[in-house]
């Protein structure tokens, strides 16, 4: 899996525990795995189709560095589905897991389109 993304947990990603907000936590997510997409679509117009169970399995605190992971799972005819790990970045920790999100690439008319991917590409291999 490769970590891209760090995040610094700061006093407005808290909940009133003092510990990382969920909600915040999963937007990040939500950004980075629809980035992840569009790169590997190679289209800017994809959208989130399904996100299932988000295992909460340990926290973090102002002040930590977290970091997300993302790995490329399925290719379907329209669709990437992507697992996700966050950890904290010191101490490796886990804090989440998305076994499956499913992302779908849409044409110009916003309906489902092909996109003909069949493996996870790097930029590397694209220049």
């Amino acid at each position: 899996m490769n970590f891209h993304t760090r995040k610094w947990i700061k006093p407005e990603d808290l909940n009133p525990n003092g510990s990382l907000f969920g909600g915040s936590l999963l937007r990040w997510i939500d950004e980075e795995a629809a980035i992840y997409a569009i790169i590997q679509l190679d289209n800017t117009q994809v959208v989130t189709k399904y996100i299932s169970e988000i295992n909460f399995v340990s926290s973090a605190r102002q002040g930590d560095i977290i970091e997300l992971g993302m790995t490329a799972t399925h290719f379907g005819t329209t669709s990437i589905t992507l697992q996700c790990h966050v950890r904290n970045k010191i101490t490796r920790k886990s804090i989440l897991t998305i076994d499956k999100m499913v992302f779908v690439n849409l044409g110009e008319d916003g309906a489902p389109a092909p996109h003909g991917k069949t493996e996870i590409t790097y930029v590397k291999d694209r220049l």
